[in-house]
């Protein structure tokens, strides 16, 4: 057989060799590879008492191998899709899935971690090792290894149709999002629009030839034309096109249809439930999270609505008055909301996302960033222009700390073709123990903001570098931590619906005076952010809040009732539902033929499922540690080595509530989040 790059061992992966003809060769081989030899220390392990060095670390060490192979694999073909890395990996989900329900149910692997549990070997174990066993035997529980032959099967049945299916609805958004775009000749038909996002459209039409501007799907092209054009017709359609993605509505209508596959997946997923002996999929995904039960997260989000949604109807009766006397719009549409937001925005507070946009060259942000983690950590951010990337825009960069490097991540900031929407962080490489010394962890940061145009630096809206610091959050979550164990280390084992902590936390040196010293720079003069527009921006930074509020808790809401009282529910049984949330607690109008559960890729394609309330729950818990440092000062070195002591280096070792209560000294309260968000007490 040729040579296979992805079967060899790198420091980083081989971008520059990876090929999609690469791809299901070598996750065949490493399958082969894994399955032997976790049959030989299954069997080792029912004839001699098992330990840590004889059983859990060659495990890992073949685990990690596969990891390490599928990682960039995975992640290319979420950034540089193409027809041929696609049918790879596609090729790859069901073999994968099927190896992950094998690993699940192996009974003599089990019966291996239940030895280790049992036997002498345990008292020898650390608090880090101890914590990995029991995660591993109740995931050994949650995969049906003590179910009957049959249910084992359908188990590995339904694992692998919702794999395959997941995949499905992701290519499905991406296929709609591409599948559309509008062509413009006159820049009259624009009027509104900011110069910076025609540059885009202007940019996106001479890429595929064209004359004029073309607006796509992408979100730095369809956001500036929703928020900013003054055609109304325009907005509509451009909105039409957006909400109706890969559903039976709008311009693509029915061609990329997702509704057949949300329920199958629903169905299935409840189906896997049950088979586990759970009353309800949202019970098992609780299994692994903070919360206890769906009825507390459900109070826990009716307890928010309660606070927010009187002020959010107050808000929106703001909105209408100013849109109908100032605006002309005797009644609101969804088309008109980001529009009148916005013109509301910048009457009240004579400010605007475009008015910052050259305070935030992308260079300058990146630097900003990297100095706001060497002053809270103590750890520096070196470019290293050597390593191998897979698209020119793409930098490489190592964090150092004494002079040696301890991590390193991808970072990928700008939407192009091929390249699914929104912004996440990816493990490329997880820190752990080897026996060539400490592995160390590798980030892929990946976000979709509005490219360079024309030579110069690519300018920020303010949102969009909250949204970096954001994922850098997260990513600093994966390579600070000081775990030698791959299933604890980083993000890997921390409760779901704490996991937004660490990134929700990074936000708020967005917002605060000495942060933006560090980050904001006129594009052309080089000045600083005027002390008038950083109190602007301070006094904007609560519009609209409790609107935003009540969004967030929709989405919660709907994505909670639909895993906890719906079991195999077809397509208008889930509009039905979201309708009714929508009834309860969302504020702004909604129109027929709006499918945003079509294109919900964080809980059909994403890991939310039965928990998108975390990003609520986790912000209760960022407010709160974010109060630690406003009474410290924000970049109090004492204050920010504890937070990395306690939260980010721990990974996933202690359980998230005691880690909290370690870096704060006490139990998290909700007042903080109310607070920073403006939510008057009810």
């Amino acid at each position: 057989m040729s040579r296979n790059p992805l079967l060899e061992t790198h420091e980083l992966p081989p971008f520059a060799e990876i090929r999609a003809e690469h791809v299901v060769p070598a996750v065949e081989t490493l399958l082969d590879e894994n399955r032997a030899t976790i049959d030989r220390l299954a069997q080792q392990a029912s004839k001699t008492p098992p330990t840590w060095e004889s059983f859990a670390v060659p495990l890992e060490a073949v685990s990690d191998r596969l990891s390490q192979a599928w990682s960039p694999v995975s992640h290319l073909n979420g950034t540089m899709n193409t027809p041929e890395l696609r049918e790879a990996y596609q090729a790859c989900l069901e073999k994968l899935s099927a190896f992950g329900t094998w690993v699940g149910q192996h009974e003599g692997l089990f019966h291996g971690w239940q030895a280790l549990k049992e036997g002498d070997a345990w008292a020898t174990l650390d608090s880090a090792q101890q914590r990995t066993v029991d995660n591993a035997l109740r995931d050994f529980r949650l995969a049906g290894v003590d179910l009957p032959a049959d249910k084992k099967a359908r188990y590995g049945e339904i694992q692998s149709r919702l794999s395959t299916l997941s995949n499905q609805y992701s290519n499905n958004v991406l296929d709609a999002t591409q599948a559309w775009h509008k062509d413009i000749d006159s820049e009259e038909e624009l009027a509104g629009v900011p110069s910076s996002a025609l540059d885009t459209l202007k940019a996106l039409a001479e890429a595929k030839g064209v004359a004029g501007y073309r607006i796509t799907l992408d979100f730095p092209s369809f956001f500036p034309v929703v928020s900013y054009a003054d055609s109304r017709e325009l907005r509509r359609e451009v909105y039409t096109a957006f909400v109706t993605r890969a559903s039976d509505q709008g311009p693509g209508e029915g061609t990329f249809d997702n509704a057949p596959i949300m329920e199958e997946i629903l169905a299935l997923r409840q189906e896997l439930a049950k088979l586990l002996g759970f009353k309800t999929y949202a019970d098992f995904s609780l299994t692994t999270k903070m919360a206890e039960s769906p009825e507390q997260v459900l109070d826990f989000m009716g307890d928010l609505a309660r606070r927010a949604v009187p002020q959010a109807k107050e808000e929106f009766a703001e909105l209408s008055a100013y849109a109908r006397d100032e605006l002309g719009i005797d009644t609101l549409e969804p088309w008109d909301i980001a529009y009148a937001s916005e013109k509301l925005r910048e009457t009240r507070h004579a400010i605007s996302q475009e008015q910052l946009r050259p305070y935030f060259p992308a260079p300058h942000v990146i630097d900003g960033l990297f100095h706001v983690v060497e002053r809270l950590y103590g750890v520096r951010v070196e470019e290293d222009i050597d390593a191998s990337r897979y698209h020119a825009d793409v930098r490489y960069f190592q964090i150092t700390e004494n002079g040696q490097p301890i991590a390193g991540f991808y970072l990928d900031l700008y939407a192009r073709e091929g390249k699914r929407g929104g912004a996440w962080m990816a493990d490329c490489r997880v820190r752990r123990q080897t026996d060539n010394g400490i592995q160390r962890p590798v980030a892929f940061l990946t976000c979709n903001f509005t490219a360079p145009v024309g030579g110069k630096p690519a300018l920020l809206t303010h949102d969009e570098v909250t949204t970096l610091f954001h994922e850098f959050g997260h990513g600093l979550h994966h390579m600070l931590t000081k775990q030698h164990i791959a299933d604890i280390s980083g993000i890997n084992g921390v409760a779901w619906d704490a996991v937004e902590l660490p990134s929700q936390f990074m936000e708020n040196y967005c917002w605060e005076r000495e942060g933006l010293n560090l980050l904001a720079k006129h594009v052309d003069t080089g000045e600083a952010l005027p002390s008038e527009l950083v109190e602007r921006l301070q006094a904007a930074k609560n519009f609209q809040s409790a609107m935003g509020m009540v969004r967030q808790i929709e989405f919660s809401v709907f994505d909670l009732r639909l895993h906890y009282e719906l079991s195999a529910p077809k397509a208008r049984d889930v509009q039905a539902l979201l309708d009714e949330v929508r009834s309860e607690v969302s504020v702004v109008p909604a129109v027929s033929f709006n499918r945003f559960q079509n294109s919900f890729a964080h809980i059909f394609a994403g890991g939310y499922a039965a928990g998108y309330y975390s990003y609520k729950w986790a912000e209760v818990l960022s407010a709160d540690a974010w109060s630690a440092f406003e009474e410290a000062g924000i970049f109090d070195a004492d204050t920010g080595q504890r937070f990395r002591r306690e939260i980010l280096e721990q990974g996933g070792a202690r359980d998230a509530a005691e880690l909290f209560v370690a870096f704060r000294g006490r139990e998290p309260s909700v007042e903080p989040l109310l607070r920073h968000s403006g939510i008057r007490a009810a």
